[in-house]
């Protein structure tokens, strides 16, 4: 009996505990652990800090290196799409926008 399905059923096993575990940490204590006002504040803007900080380098680099021209596509197609959004604030509309302009760039015209 071959036992290669030990390692990866304790890998899988430990990883769902640690992930529950790690997850279900604040749930824990009864009542509300406090926090410094200052983390409080900090904690607001932590969705927008890692936001920023994964759709940034897709905008603006290509293969590890800042982008070189202008004629790229994905700049013309931010700045219509965030014009729709304070306009409009819609996300669905944003994301339709962008595309609407980003497809036909890099596809048709090859930016």
């Amino acid at each position: 009996m071959s036992w290669s399905w030990v390692e990866p059923f304790v890998a899988i096993v430990g990883l769902a505990v640690i992930t529950v575990v790690s997850r279900s940490f604040f749930m824990i204590p009864d009542r509300e652990l406090p926090l410094p006002g200052w983390l409080k504040r900090g904690l607001k803007y932590a969705p927008l800090a890692a936001l920023t900080a994964v759709i940034a380098p897709e905008i603006l680099m290509t293969q590890g290196e800042l982008i070189n021209t202008f004629m790229d596509a994905r700049l013309p197609a931010v700045v219509c799409a965030s014009a729709y959004y304070f306009w409009r604030r819609g996300i669905l509309g944003t994301i339709v926008v962008g595309m609407a302009v980003y497809l036909p760039l890099h596809i048709g015209w090859g930016w």
